[in-house]
């Protein structure tokens, strides 16, 4: 019995694409000053980020209070790590439709460098997020008082044990978890095949960032996230934060994970005295 063979046309019309890439974004747009929709982007990225530093470091400081008595007592790290996953997930969630929900100079540098925002939305979105970031270090020193010094304001430390090399390799690899999930989960082609993947886009980026403080945490309390980072340091303003911690290691990071290139990190151990900190960092 002869096998029936469909023949297909030698020179096939290629497929059409079920999807559109939106076009690159202009390095220099001056138009969007002139735009509403524009500012309240910045509101929105400074806002949230603010409330992210907030409740965040805020959770960081009573855990360390409530575990200062009961070394069993207090969420641990667990829920602290669910506390910044969570907290991103929300914010994402509900800003999405507004900033696109950056929450993060790292994700912002790296859209900039994928020509999905321009140089000056990326500029005023890292301004605004780090201004958050400050601010609601701040409230959350005005709120705690002296357990937040007592306690280490929040700040990330390289932990004991760990040399700053260690601590800038934990890091680049959680940023990259980090970026790479907002990229997979924004996708143009994944939304038009699979219409949930836009809804669900927070969820995944929340989960990124609990994964990433589970590991990091041991390491340097997480600082995935510049505008964490600078914010707690700022506000701390100890040496422990400005010298052990480096936070501009987290900046350093941010532009080694999202070019794949960067400077040999130093092999020197932290200070004794720069005990580690069990505080994470968000998105």
């Amino acid at each position: 019995m002869a096998k029936e063979v469909s023949e297909e046309p030698e020179h096939a019309a290629p497929a059409h694409k079920d999807y559109s890439d939106p076009p690159p974004a202009p390095l220099f747009d001056m138009g969007e000053l002139r735009m509403w929709s524009f500012y309240r982007a910045l509101i929105a990225e400074f806002v949230a980020t603010l409330l992210f530093l907030y409740i965040t470091v805020a959770t960081v400081i009573g855990y360390k209070v409530q575990s200062a008595a009961d070394p069993c007592g207090g969420v641990g790290v667990l829920g602290i790590a669910w506390a910044f996953g969570g907290m991103i997930f929300v914010l994402v969630y509900c800003t999405a439709g507004i900033s696109g929900g950056h929450i993060n100079p790292a994700v912002t540098f790296g859209l900039l460098l994928a020509r999905k925002v321009s140089l000056l939305r990326a500029v005023m979105y890292i301004v605004a997020q780090c201004a958050g970031g400050i601010v609601g270090a701040g409230i959350v020193k005005g709120i705690m008082k002296d357990a937040y010094q007592a306690n280490g304001g929040g700040a990330n430390m390289v932990a004991s044990g760990f040399s700053r090399g260690t601590a800038l390799g934990a890091e680049i690899v959680g940023t990259f978890v980090l970026v790479y999930t907002v990229f997979s989960a924004t996708d143009p082609k994944r939304s038009a095949r699979d219409s949930h993947v836009p809804v669900l886009a927070p969820l995944p980026i929340g989960f990124a960032v609990f994964m990433v403080h589970l590991a990091t945490i041991p390491i340097t309390g997480t600082g995935i996230n510049p505008a964490r980072s600078l914010g707690a340091a700022v506000i701390y303003n100890k040496k422990a934060a400005w010298g052990s911690a480096r936070w501009w290691e987290r900046w350093r990071r941010r532009r080694t994970t999202s070019t794949s290139s960067g400077r040999r990190p130093s092999r020197r151990s932290a200070p004794s005295g720069a005990a580690g900190a069990t505080e994470p960092a968000g998105q």
